[in-house]
């Protein structure tokens, strides 16, 4: 019988950290899961919320996705901390650009995947992720867009505007109880974009807290629709937990509108 799958279970993968390296000069610290025995289906580049109020590569659909989706959907999972963003990872170089500079950052992903013939490849952004998505993800390599709880603070009507000549598949995931941006509202500001298909999660809040399992089912369902949803969620083989007390140290700090300690000041227990 198979043991639950909980919050901190780590099933096998391949798993790589890495230095994206920017065309402006930055190193941004990444990883890189691949299957364990076998060639990914798909491949997904995660795209983190703001970093100035915690958000990071390791935010927690995004660490979970990590952590599941290579053994249970046969998916590739890179995430990266965008410039100036910590994580217990590392730090990226650079400074947090209000989603101008990391066009560079999204194009490093990419130049990686092209270069390392990753499958399938699919950017699933999360809140300030999605407006990084929209204005800088159009690439040639990308063959749709998954939306997390988009708000649409940074990107304009014209970013929406290229997606809908473009026509590639883009999905808004939105929370019924979203801070930002609900499903009714969201159908009116994406009607600009003919193919988009807009995801009402009834009892949803903006930070998924609780339903990273239904995120996970409705990301897979789009990157790789060969894959039967719901997954599993137990799992019969090697498992491991990992720490994360400080993840969830930080991010707690970061939901509660309280300062979010750097390397620097964590090293100083402030």
């Amino acid at each position: 019988m198979g043991q639950k799958i909980r919050a901190n279970s780590v099933l096998p993968a391949r798993r790589e950290e890495l230095t994206l390296h920017t065309a402006d000069g930055l190193g941004l610290v990444a990883e890189l899961a691949l299957p364990e025995d076998r060639d990914p289906v798909a491949t997904i580049i995660f795209l983190h919320p703001l970093p100035t109020h915690g958000g990071m590569m390791d935010s927690h659909v995004f660490r979970k996705a990590a952590f599941r989706l290579p053994a249970l959907a046969g998916v590739a999972v890179l995430r990266y901390n965008s410039r100036g963003t910590w994580s217990e990872q590392g730090t990226s170089e650079g400074a947090f650009d209000n989603g101008v500079g990391e066009r560079f950052d999204v194009a490093a992903a990419l130049e990686f995947a092209e270069f390392h013939d990753l499958p399938n490849v699919w950017l699933v952004g999360w809140s300030f992720g999605t407006d990084v998505t929209l204005m800088h993800g159009l690439d040639p390599l990308v063959q749709g867009a998954i939306l997390l709880s988009p708000p649409l603070r940074y990107s304009q009507p014209e970013h929406l505007a290229a997606w809908a000549e473009a026509g590639r598949p883009l999905t808004a995931i939105v929370p019924e109880l979203d801070d930002y941006l609900r499903p009714v509202e969201a159908r009116e500001r994406f009607a600009a974009v003919p193919q988009v298909e807009v995801v009402a999660v009834e009892g949803g809040k903006h930070l998924w807290v609780g339903q990273a399992e239904r995120v996970l089912d409705e990301i897979v369902a789009r990157v790789a629709p060969e894959v039967a949803v719901p997954l599993p969620r137990e799992w019969d083989g090697a498992m491991t937990a990992a720490d994360t007390s400080a993840y969830n140290a930080h991010n707690l700090a970061a939901y509660q509108d309280v300062p979010v300690p750097g390397p620097a000041q964590r090293d100083a227990g402030s």
